[in-house]
């Protein structure tokens, strides 16, 4: 935990864990969010600004997944390097950054130590999005924690570091 707010903490161990999505039988397949049931098996998503106009949704958690890489990243990053901070394979990262070029959200840029190679890199508007999305969350996260005592706002912090600390393979 590097805050003294244990607000902060808990909604950098939640992006920690955004990041680590489980692969394998149930990921690709297992419903909208790559889980089977739970509390929300059978409603449909909320779209949110990410969404592709009328009846057209856009990927939200892993495309907010990607956008939040990017934002967070101090340079470019490339498709495989989008497809592990999102935690999908490199297909569904680049048909991502196919739909966020479409949308003005993502540009492409030539790398400059290969040719070859492209980068990915938010546009001014995607920045914006990014920086909504993760404003929303942070204040979704202040309301639900109201209800908790400091004490219980530091252990869930600790707790939820400890799991991301731990998340991941050979976990």
């Amino acid at each position: 935990m590097s805050t003294s707010d244990p607000a902060d903490d808990i909604a950098e161990a939640l992006a920690r864990l955004r990041g680590r999505r489980p692969h394998g039988p149930g990921h690709a397949h297992g419903g909208p969010h790559g889980h089977r049931g739970g509390p929300h098996e059978g409603r449909p998503p909320r779209p949110g600004p990410w969404a592709g106009g009328p009846g057209g949704r856009f990927a939200a958690p892993a495309w907010m997944r990607m956008l939040e890489a990017l934002a967070a990243a101090s340079a470019p990053l490339s498709v495989s390097e989008i497809a592990e901070a999102v935690g999908v394979d490199q297909p569904r990262a680049s048909r991502l950054v196919q739909q966020g070029v479409e949308r003005g959200f993502v540009q492409r840029e030539a790398d400059p130590d290969d040719a070859r190679r492209t980068r990915i890199a938010l546009t001014d508007t995607g920045r914006r999005v990014a920086r909504g999305a993760k404003g929303e969350r942070r204040q979704a996260l202040s309301r639900a924690l109201e209800a908790f005592t400091d004490t219980e706002r530091a252990e869930l912090a600790r707790l939820l570091n400890k799991l991301a600390d731990n998340w991941g393979p050979g976990a």
